[in-house]
């Protein structure tokens, strides 16, 4: 009976180890691929050319291919005219797009009446996008890349701001080109994991492994004559995305093309998901969701789109255990080694028609006539995304034709839901409320509602809290979280960051220090945290240390503004003799970002204590016409008027 009993714990244990085992990596219970393995590394688009010629010369004409490439004539699908000229309104800057020989430049400066009274520009070195959608524009500084604030919309042949720069958000040439972003617009690059988005090495395009996996493997096998019929066989020597069982398959292409917001799970980078995996296994992918109108989409949805579908989920129902295979898919219409501008539009018709009889479709005669039985015109319309301006994209959620007076402009945000996996937990969802609270949409306060809600039912790790109430500006209720935190334990660096900032806002310099400290050790090239980790060395009077974090930032990154404006304030601090030095620290913070209103008024307490009233009058107008509701200001500002219509 023991025995038994010894047993039957015995196969209980062990079971529970293999389900864990499933539920934790079914990446790789689902997948024979060998080159999910870690010792399978990535080799280049130019190993595989030597094979498959054919593939290649076709996929580098694809928009994957021509996703991101050096800024040349060649590369750029955009029109430079004497007239290509961008204003932005709110910032009061214009930009113009110019080409100096080879080099091609974009150029930032303001007007007073007809005089140039700010002016900057800087080189381009990568163009994202394959032209046929868009051109964006990334800038590079000692491999600290950045977006530029000015980009080519192809299909309306127009200049304009980047999606996320319009309406008062513009953020000139500081948008950090982060890893999540790279990585679907790229091969995978080489990161500098210490910082935000530095590169020492970025590819030109998206290549084969990222749809196929790591090819050291399979090309090494070649290399030694071990081949396979894949007519009769499947090559697990690499991934060939076809054969994936469908969910697999789906997670290769939504892995970009489910642009949402994506929370990595623990440990986990945008650089971990291989082909072959599933994608919950990296990252959870969340997507805002809206009462009435569900014609609006944003433009990289497609894989959510589509499993929205009848068509999508019909063919799903019929799915048994025998046969996972799918008969839509990705795939189904598209060819991801052929441009879509060169796939004829009968191509995407004859996936329709192989379910769908042409003579049963419903459409009138003369219409059917007019679209030359042009199932896709109708039934995945092309239309403006909403989070990218002046660009029109078909719509991936395939259905009956929707008449304008179908269609509910009212929009009421309703929740979050995650696309890439049934079942996520409690604490993924709390992290995708307030990563959609804090970078798509500040304004929805019920996001930050429905985190709190899931934060209070649940135990949850008390690094949540510091976020949740770090983005409510509850600055004692981060630091009341704190106090659950194992300070010896590895932390997320934000996690740091945001305590570190509580305690700035609550005067604590001293225990500001011993954060910001920590999530600097973590990421010594983030130079957001070492612009903060200066500023406390300040205000703790330490400032040699100070000094050498500012000059620090600029060894870095030579054009970082706020660095410039603080080693003008440390000298300033030495004593008034040094007014002269610190003012040309200022001008050079302000040659970089004009309205950057610390320095103006650092500068404007300058020409205060040197009696220039001339430059004084200057920066007082420029500093009121930023921020007329700045209190200090107001009464200088008034005052000045009062003086001037006295005179």
């Amino acid at each position: 009976m023991r025995r038994m009993v010894l047993f039957f714990f015995t196969f209980l244990t062990i079971l529970c180890i293999a389900i864990s085992c499933y539920n934790g990596n079914q990446d790789l219970i689902k997948s024979k691929y060998r080159n999910l393995d870690s010792s399978a590394v990535y080799v280049g688009m130019d190993a595989c050319k030597g094979c498959h010629q054919d593939i290649y010369s076709t996929f580098i004409e694809t928009g994957m291919g021509k996703s991101w490439g050096l800024a040349n004539h060649k590369k750029s699908s955009a029109q430079f005219k004497p007239a290509s000229l961008v204003f932005d309104s709110v910032k009061n800057m214009y930009y113009h797009p110019q080409w100096l020989g080879d080099t091609l430049q974009i150029v930032e400066f303001r007007l007073l009446g007809r005089d140039t009274v700010f002016k900057r520009t800087e080189k381009i070195k990568y163009i994202v996008g394959s032209g046929q959608h868009t051109n964006s524009h990334i800038y590079d500084v000692n491999g600290f890349l950045y977006q530029a604030p000015l980009t080519y919309y192809t299909q309306k042949g127009e200049w304009n701001l980047p999606p996320g720069f319009e309406a008062g958000n513009n953020s000139r040439f500081s948008r950090p080109v982060e890893l999540e972003c790279i990585t679907c617009h790229n091969a995978l690059p080489v990161f500098d994991e210490q910082s935000q988005n530095n590169y020492n090495t970025v590819s030109l395009g998206l290549n084969c492994e990222r749809c196929h996996g790591p090819g050291s493997l399979h090309v090494a096998e070649k290399s030694k004559g071990i081949t396979v019929n894949i007519k009769k066989e499947i090559d697990y020597s690499i991934v060939n995305p076809a054969k994936l069982p469908w969910e697999l398959q789906i997670d290769v292409c939504q892995r970009c093309h489910l642009q949402g917001n994506a929370i990595l799970k623990t440990g986990k980078s945008f650089m971990d998901f291989r082909p072959g995996m599933a994608l919950s296994s990296v990252a959870d992918v969340y997507m805002p969701r809206f009462s009435g109108d569900d014609s609006k989409f944003i433009m990289a949805s497609h894989a959510e789109r589509l499993q929205k579908s009848k068509c999508f989920l019909s063919s799903n129902e019929v799915i048994s255990q025998s046969n996972q295979t799918l008969k839509l898919t990705c795939i189904t219409c598209h060819n991801p080694h052929v441009s879509v501008k060169v796939t004829g539009k009968e191509v995407f018709n004859i996936a329709c028609q192989n379910c769908h009889q042409i003579n049963k479709c419903k459409a009138d005669v003369a219409t059917l006539n007019k679209e030359n039985n042009n199932c896709i015109k109708c039934h995945m319309p092309q239309s403006g995304a909403s989070d990218i301006p002046h660009v029109t994209v078909h719509d991936h959620y395939i259905r009956k034709p929707i008449s304008k007076t179908q269609v509910n402009d009212i929009r009421d945000f309703i929740g979050i839901s995650c696309i890439n996996n049934k079942n996520p937990t409690p604490e993924s969802k709390v992290e995708g409320y307030l990563n959609y609270y804090e970078k798509f949409d500040s304004k929805q306060f019920s996001s930050l509602d429905s985190a709190f809600n899931i934060l209070k039912s649940y135990p949850s790790k008390p690094e949540l809290w510091v976020h949740y109430f770090y983005l409510k500006a509850d600055y004692n209720g981060v630091i009341d979280a704190e106090k659950n935190i194992n300070y010896n334990n590895p932390i997320d660096p934000w996690t740091s960051y945001r305590i570190a900032e509580s305690y700035i806002k609550l005067k604590n310099f001293n225990q500001a220090e011993i954060w910001m400290e920590k999530a600097v050790a973590i990421k010594p090239k983030q130079l957001n945290f070492l612009v903060k980790q200066g500023f406390i060395k300040y205000n703790l009077n330490k400032m040699g240390e100070a000094k050498s974090i500012f000059e620090t930032i600029l060894r870095y990154n030579p054009k970082y503004a706020e660095a410039y404006n603080s080693l003008g304030l440390l000298i300033c601090n030495k004593g008034s003799g040094n007014l002269k030095e610190a003012l040309e620290y200022y001008k050079k913070a302000l040659q970089l970002d004009p309205d950057l209103e610390t320095a103006l008024i650092n500068c404007l307490d300058i020409y205060n204590a040197q009696g220039d009233q001339r430059n004084f009058i200057i920066y007082l107008k420029q500093l009121y016409t930023l921020n007329p509701e700045n209190i200090k200001l107001k009464p200088m500002y008034e005052k000045f008027l009062n003086t001037s219509k006295k005179h």
